[in-house]
């Protein structure tokens, strides 16, 4: 993994001013979890759910405000059609099992990504939970859902190509805060830590323009196996980084 941690240091005595605010999570190896085990894809994606339990509910209490999880890329069409059917289902599942969690525990949801190609019911589970969590404040889970980053931004600049077009926005007044502002999530902030599970080093268009200037860790373990101690882990290793974000720091 990235970083450096020593191995004396406790989550207790990071303070909470030190931690990442955003933690956002590629959650890789599902599939890979379960082969290594000899059983089916589809059951290392059901571990990998009580891992998504696991995080969320450590999040609040480590002083996380916002959590943004990889949960089906746009890519991820190209699955097997039994896998898709069970990725759906258990999606499904998921939006209606949580809701009252969300609720007892003050989660705000929001969801990312493209409703095209989605089908019918967990789109109307989406809008269900969106309503009903829309006044919690304790933690806000984004769900990236048929999310491609380039096509966030491609549906951006539609967006701002069409208001120049009808007049409401001159193009010289087309700036970086314009670009953010017709985002799919512009009112939460850059994630401050992307975590990938399994070992992969890549961003796989995940969050291109949040993550410019984010911390990155990665680790070998697979999502099924990632627990609070790995997020602990990562927090800790985030708060010993000097962020300088172009210039020369402390």
């Amino acid at each position: 993994m990235f970083g450096r941690r020593l191995k004396s240091t406790r989550i207790d005595s990071v303070p909470k001013n030190a931690r990442p605010k955003h933690i956002a999570i590629i959650m890789d190896g599902n599939g890979r979890w379960a082969q290594a085990r000899g059983l089916p894809r589809i059951e290392g994606h059901r571990r990998g759910a009580s891992s998504v339990q696991t995080v969320l509910e450590a999040c609040p209490d480590l002083g996380i405000e916002y959590l943004t999880l990889f949960c089906f890329s746009s890519e991820n069409w190209k699955r097997p059609q039994n896998e898709l059917d069970f990725l759906m289902g258990l999606l499904h599942r998921y939006l209606i099992d949580e809701r009252s969690t969300l609720e007892k525990n003050g989660i705000r949801l929001k969801v990312i990504g493209r409703r095209e190609g989605l089908p019918a019911n967990v789109i109307e589970e989406i809008e269900r939970s969106l309503i009903a969590s829309q006044g919690n404040s304790k933690l806000t889970l984004c769900l990236a859902i048929n999310y491609g980053s380039r096509a966030e931004i491609v549906d951006a600049v539609r967006k701002i190509s069409k208001k120049v077009k009808e007049g409401e926005l001159d193009e010289e007044e087309i700036d970086e805060q314009v670009v953010r502002d017709h985002l799919y999530a512009p009112d939460i902030p850059d994630p401050d830590l992307m975590i990938r599970t399994s070992g992969e080093i890549r961003i796989s268009n995940f969050l291109l323009w949040q993550l410019s200037y984010s911390e990155l860790w990665i680790t070998e373990k697979t999502w099924p196996e990632f627990g609070r101690e790995d997020l602990e882990e990562a927090i800790i290793d985030y708060a010993s980084r000097d962020r300088r974000f172009g210039g020369l720091g402390s």
